[in-house]
């Protein structure tokens, strides 16, 4: 049997065609969420169609900020349950999970036998998300991939004090402003939100093997200093973006349903 995962986050949308038979991900793709979220999930299935010949399937579970906007048949499950069996589907052991998104950062803790035991849910402020360093790529007029790079060259580590995105654009724009080198400025970005992440981390009873998984995930540096400041090995599965609809995907084959 063949279902559908769908993802709709507030930044990006994602899609995972998975064949529960095999146990394998059939197809999968992400793109960033438009005004009208459900023209991007349109947009990926057409993909999905035009490249594999993937159909509509009878089984779609949705999952995101979105959730609820597919009016098909179709099933609705949690974000962090999604998530915790997206990540599970690559890594069996894993015991914590942090989620960065666009919008927010899930810390996710696991019991042994990987059921979730505690969760804590950063949605209120934009700091130690996606969104913060989307504000300082653009300060520094350098895309989020270029961001990561210009921060390994950092040579004089500085720090951001302001917790509040705000008044971090603030200093930022002041560091700009006294010429200092865009290369400390984005190290001291990166720095602020693995500071935060442990911040959330502190909150919950936390054991590795830990995961980073969502778009964020996919930022090198954030994943060394996070590895630095933790002193452990941060693991980040083969496509972070997709764990939420991988998770959805394989949770609608299963019997136990989530709200």
């Amino acid at each position: 049997m063949i279902t559908l995962g769908i993802d709709i986050g507030s930044r990006n949308t994602k899609i995972v065609f998975y064949d529960t038979s095999n146990q394998s991900i059939l197809f999968s793709a992400w793109s960033a969420t438009e005004v009208n979220p459900l023209q991007s999930v349109h947009s990926l299935l057409k993909q999905a169609k035009n490249s594999y010949g993937l159909d509509l399937p009878e089984e779609i579970a949705c999952t995101g900020y979105g959730r609820k906007l597919w009016k098909g048949n179709s099933k609705v499950f949690s974000e962090i349950t999604c998530h915790t069996t997206g990540v599970r589907y690559f890594m069996p052991e894993v015991r914590t999970i942090i989620d960065v998104g666009g919008q927010d950062a899930k810390i996710i803790s696991l019991t042994p036998e990987g059921k979730i035991k505690d969760f804590v849910m950063n949605d209120k402020c934009a700091a130690g998300t996606g969104r913060f360093l989307e504000m300082v790529a653009s300060r520094l007029e350098v895309s989020l991939d270029e961001l990561s790079e210009l921060a390994l060259q950092s040579k004089n580590p500085l720090t951001i004090s302001s917790t509040c995105v705000v008044f971090a654009e603030s200093e930022i724009i002041g560091m700009i402003a006294k010429n200092t080198d865009p290369a400390d400025i984005a190290y001291a970005a990166h720095i602020s939100i693995a500071k935060r992440i442990i911040t959330q981390l502190s909150a919950v009873d936390f054991t590795p093997p830990i995961v980073f998984t969502g778009g964020v995930a996919q930022n090198k540096n954030l994943v060394q200093c996070l590895s630095e400041l933790l002193n452990t090995t941060i693991i980040t599965p083969p496509n972070p973006e997709i764990t939420g609809a991988l998770g959805a995907a394989i949770l609608i084959s299963q019997t136990e349903e989530y709200n």
